[in-house]
């Protein structure tokens, strides 16, 4: 197999990296992936910056036995807390993360801007030197939200306790004149309608995606490697908690989002 032909890594701390890899394999329609969930550790969000930094490493462990030409950073607690250090241990290869789309959503206009992330990812100094960044422009609230990622590791089966749980969370910002939504983790998209429904007036919901996969686009066609056909693409899926279940749950996120 030719360094073109083989697969793109992404991987996540559990399900919520399969909604980037739906808009990655949409705008790269020829390349084959490696998706990689680290569900048995998941939620990366709610542990140190040094648990995340060697949980990172072990999965691109993985993802290299599988020959992939670049990896894509699926979740934002992990781009954050450990992406240099990936890229300084593996300098051949190409290591994008996904970021909150502050920036998208500030260069859009929008005046009241609500970031809702795991409780690490906002913490963390990166995070915090962007809100500063754009903070004179725009009104930016940070709302941190613990246990939202592990529920919606569940799927359908959590929906009800997922629903409960935005409802808690988002009680305190309601009343904010909020016109646009960053969502700073890989797996709240899934939940993106159920968020946007909190408020009674419309908001612009952000994830970043399209960026993400344009710039991989771009980085693969500097280097020759992207692909220009594949008539038999493959896209595989792998798992730290290695059942049939889980395997099946990633499948379906994939095909169908969260739905019955």
């Amino acid at each position: 197999m030719s360094k073109q032909q083989a697969p793109i890594g992404v991987f996540d701390s559990g399900v919520g990296g399969i909604s980037t890899l739906r808009t990655l394999a949409k705008v790269l329609p020829n390349e084959d992936f490696v998706f990689y969930g680290d569900s048995a550790n998941a939620p990366y969000g709610e542990k140190s910056s040094t648990a995340v930094r060697h949980l990172a490493a072990n999965v691109m462990a993985q993802l290299k036995l599988h020959q992939v030409k670049a990896v894509v950073i699926a979740c934002n607690t992990a781009t954050s807390a450990a992406k240099r250090d990936l890229m300084a241990a593996n300098p051949e290869m190409t290591i994008l993360g996904i970021e909150p789309a502050l920036k998208q959503a500030v260069d859009a206009g929008k005046q009241h801007i609500l970031v809702m992330a795991t409780p690490l990812t906002i913490g963390l100094p990166k995070y915090n030197a962007q809100v500063a960044r754009f903070q004179e422009r725009t009104h930016i609230e940070s709302l941190p939200c613990p246990g939202l990622a592990d529920h919606i590791e569940k799927g359908y089966a959590g929906i009800d306790q997922t629903q409960a749980l935005v409802d808690q969370l988002m009680a305190p910002v309601l009343d904010d004149p909020i016109d646009a939504i960053v969502l700073g983790c890989t797996h709240y998209p899934f939940i993106a309608d159920m968020i946007r429904r909190e408020y009674d007036h419309p908001v612009t919901v952000y994830t970043g995606y399209e960026g993400l996969a344009n710039n991989l686009a771009t980085h693969l066609k500097q280097q020759g490697l992207l692909r220009p056909e594949n008539a038999n693409r493959q896209i595989e899926f792998y798992s730290s908690r290695d059942t049939p279940a889980e395997l099946a749950l990633y499948q379906h996120l994939y095909e169908h989002g969260i739905a019955k």
